[in-house]
């Protein structure tokens, strides 16, 4: 990138780090939501942890990694909600008339998107440390995790952009939000895959990314430096956010293209 063209980040991005602050809902419900689901599942769900083969005597441990999950798929929703008023708004014609680069509006964008995610990162690591959850990997795995956090920030945050642009309907964006949720179901979020005791279950859960996201979190949290899980769990995390960023310059070309 240039000069210009990172100014041209840094001013997008400093506008959508202002735009999420000064809208109190996109704060305060992905920090609180994903928490008070985590303390109903571990209030219910605790007596999996007596299973032969279950990796920790804490639920709570356990499903401490699902919240990091859950932050991602509300960055998809607010990324994609902003940027769909932008179009709506004919902010986005107004920039396409300006020297402005469409990689600088996905990355300035993206940008507000991965502060939104280390903030919900910090508290929900706090919110961990004062219920006693003991971070097997330590200072440093917790570090790795802000490092995760940003990536899948980043990553889903490309996707709400590529709906953004798809659709221009924040509205939409909306209504498919619940679509994204289902592949956190589908997920090992509750169960380790090798306890799933349904078979089609057990096969959704392993073609499924976002098991593997859930699993690398996981690792640093209940058992340690496991290779494999944060092999698996950066690597999809990257190939979606690849992917996704790939489709949403399509889609924001076609739609300068259309204006």
């Amino acid at each position: 990138m240039n000069l210009a063209v990172l100014e041209q980040v840094g001013a997008l991005a400093r506008r959508s780090i202002i735009r999420t602050v000064r809208q109190p809902a996109a704060v305060v419900f992905p920090l609180i939501f994903p928490i008070m689901l985590l303390l109903v599942n571990s209030g219910g769900l605790d007596a999996s942890t007596k299973l032969p083969g279950f990796p920790t005597d804490s639920f709570l441990a356990f499903a401490l990694a699902v919240p990091f999950i859950q932050g991602a798929l509300f960055s998809t929703m607010n990324a994609g909600t902003d940027l769909a008023k932008d179009i709506q708004t004919g902010f986005l014609n107004r920039l396409s008339l300006t020297s402005m680069r469409g990689v600088a509006l996905i990355a300035g964008q993206l940008a507000g998107v991965v502060v939104m995610g280390l903030v919900q990162a910090a508290f929900y690591v706090t919110v961990g440390l004062i219920l006693g959850v003991d971070f097997a990997a330590g200072a440093l795995g917790i570090l790795v995790l802000f490092g995760f956090a940003a990536v899948i920030s980043i990553s889903f945050g490309a996707l709400g952009a590529f709906l953004a642009f798809r659709t221009g309907s924040g509205e939409a964006i909306q209504g498919l939000f619940p679509l994204l949720f289902v592949f956190l179901f589908l997920s090992s979020m509750n169960t380790p895959r090798n306890l799933i005791g349904v078979d089609w279950f057990r096969a959704v859960a392993t073609a499924n990314p976002v098991s593997y996201l859930i699993e690398c979190v996981r690792s640093l949290i209940i058992t340690g430096w496991n290779g494999e899980a944060l092999l698996l769990g950066f690597g999809f995390a990257v190939l979606i956010g690849i992917v996704a960023t790939t489709l949403a310059s399509f889609a924001l070309q076609e739609r300068l293209a259309r204006t």
